[in-house]
């Protein structure tokens, strides 16, 4: 149950990090981190890349 909670949660943060101009830090309050370097920590270890840097490499508006 733990790691589809986790899954659904960064699928959640990738899908907002593409589509709005949100701070990484807000993103992570949105999905329910409290911790900006533990939601980074996390989103690292299971997309293989910052949060930060998904969003340059993935951002249809080129943010």
């Amino acid at each position: 149950m733990g790691v589809f909670l986790t899954r659904a949660r960064l699928m959640a943060a990738a899908e907002l990090l593409t589509t709005t101009d949100a701070t990484v830090a807000s993103v992570a309050g949105q999905v329910g981190y409290y911790s900006e370097s533990a939601f980074s920590r996390a989103f690292r270890a299971h997309l293989g890349t910052t949060p930060a840097r998904f969003r340059r490499e993935n951002s249809p508006r080129g943010v």
